[in-house]
């Protein structure tokens, strides 16, 4: 079984945008039920399906597919929750790690959040100095969440 073990944080300051350049998402939901979600989404021009489990702490278990470019599009517009999910995500390297900064537009335009994924819900790293309050916990800020309560209606 995969499992995905990620802390997420606010941003604090746009220091990070420093020499970064970022691909587009479009990502939308068959199902957004806390016990599974399951998740179109489009990475540039790559189709991916995935599906993560409840989540335990910060730890959950997911399964990721790449799928055809046109079927993706299709889910996307056809069979997903609405709103879509549309957001920028920046991969930056700091302290050996991988930060993903997801900046997020249309129903959630003005969040941006920081996720880094980790070998070990023990493990210990560095923040970069962007980097803000953790929200990891907070459900308020899963993507699935973020369908059924968008960022510009808290």
């Amino acid at each position: 079984m995969a499992i995905e073990i990620e802390r997420k944080f606010l941003v604090a300051d746009d220091s990070w945008r420093d020499n970064t350049t970022g691909i587009l998402f479009r990502q939308g939901y068959l199902s957004a039920e806390p016990e599974r979600t399951v998740r179109v989404r489009l990475e540039g021009d790559a189709g991916k399906l995935t599906i993560k489990g409840k989540s335990q702490g910060i730890s959950r278990s997911e399964y990721e597919y790449e799928i055809p470019q046109q079927d993706a599009m299709e889910m996307l517009d056809h069979l997903c929750l609405l709103p879509l999910i549309e957001k920028t995500r920046y991969r930056i390297k700091y302290a050996g790690l991988v930060w993903e900064v997801d900046e997020f537009y249309g129903a959630n335009e003005g969040l941006i959040l920081a996720e880094v994924e980790l070998d070990s819900e023990e493990a210990v790293f560095e923040r970069p100095d962007w980097v803000g309050e953790e929200v990891s916990g907070n459900p308020r800020f899963f993507n699935s969440n973020l369908v059924k309560n968008p960022f510009t209606e808290w």
